[in-house]
């Protein structure tokens, strides 16, 4: 089934243009030929001298998952002004989702040059390169990381309550051995600071500490204390069945799909636990009818993100359907993954 959220699966704004003016003309028109009259009315908003199209748009077609409206709106801002930064900001977080490093690369360090007192924009940074660094030769992956590091702290010291950046950074030191900066006892500070700011991600962060130390027990307890402490616990029960998946308690790891499953259901806003959770029960082979239903809620609701793009999420949702057997809606749903991300290579259907 494509989905349409009150739209046509698949909307987008898709202009080629050669100027701000000519390029918002041939937009509406090319619009209003295909019905798209929303779209066409904005388009021709800006030739009345109402507001351009604007990044707000832009980073709401982003976290609807519409990677070519985003890109569209992003070329037809101007190219000088205030909100530069935040518009290369937004085309670097466009092109993680599309699995474009590189690209992502060149517009993040183009949003940092532009303001770099921005925390968030070096966080950014530092997560598209930690995204090459993961796939790069081993002496590449050193010099990366190193600039991760760089980037995560330069993040954390712009805004030491950017929570974000606080639990990427924990989980960097986490993760990294000693000789490009990573390291337990840092990690477990970054922990200390971040209880002051979101207890429920220092839990979180605590849970990864004692997992690489094979403390599983303390671990499973830090995790079921981010659900309890956290304001929006849908993802923390997404976060649980990871665990479990790891240690093969297959169960245990069902419930706390089905408890991500209810506490997104009262939270709208965490949506994303639905995709994580539907993605898990894929990656097992257990109940694909139950992780369609999740991907198809996700999908259908208001709480789309970029962490969960919602081009992948039709792609996967078209292989279980072809599993359970319907091939014509897993067919819908790869048109609509088509329609919203038209660079994205459907074999890279991974959560980025």
């Amino acid at each position: 089934m494509i989905h349409t959220n009150g739209q046509a699966a698949g909307r987008i704004c898709r202009p080629a243009f050669t100027s701000v003016r000519s390029a918002t003309l041939v937009l509406a028109t090319a619009l209003l030929a295909a019905g798209d009259l929303q779209c066409a009315a904005e388009a021709h908003g800006f030739l009345e001298g109402q507001s351009a199209p604007s990044v707000t748009q832009a980073r709401n077609a982003l976290q609807s998952g519409e990677a070519d409206k985003a890109l569209a709106l992003l070329k037809t801002m101007s190219q000088s002004g205030s909100g530069q930064a935040e518009a290369a900001n937004i085309e670097c977080r466009v092109r993680l989702t599309l699995v474009q490093w590189e690209a992502a690369i060149t517009q993040c360090q183009r949003a940092v040059q532009l303001d770099g007192q921005n925390s968030s924009y070096h966080l950014w940074l530092g997560r598209a390169l930690g995204e090459k660094a993961d796939r790069a030769s081993f002496l590449n992956a050193f010099s990366l990381a190193k600039r991760v590091r760089s980037e995560f702290e330069e993040a954390v010291r712009l805004d030491p309550r950017n929570a974000d950046a606080l639990a990427d950074l924990g989980e960097f030191y986490e993760e990294a051995p000693g000789v490009v900066g990573g390291g337990i006892d840092k990690a477990t500070t970054i922990a200390g600071q971040l209880d002051k700011v979101d207890p429920a991600r220092a839990h979180e962060l605590r849970a990864k500490i004692a997992e690489q130390g094979k403390d599983y027990d303390s671990a499973e307890r830090e995790l079921k204390l981010s659900i309890t402490t956290g304001l929006h616990p849908a993802p923390h029960f997404a976060d649980l069945a990871a665990f479990y998946k790891h240690r093969q308690r297959w169960t245990e790891m069902e419930t706390a799909i089905h408890g991500a499953e209810a506490a997104a259901d009262r939270d709208r806003t965490s949506a994303v636990a639905l995709f994580d959770g539907a993605s898990l029960l894929m990656e097992t082979h257990r109940d694909p009818s139950l992780a369609a239903k999740m991907f198809d809620d996700y999908l259908g609701g208001p709480g789309k993100s970029e962490e969960a793009p919602a081009f992948v999420a039709y792609l996967r949702l078209a292989r279980l359907k072809d599993q359970l057997g319907d091939t014509a809606a897993a067919n819908q749903d790869r048109a609509a993954a088509h329609a919203l991300a038209t660079e994205y290579k459907p074999g890279e259907d991974g959560k980025h």
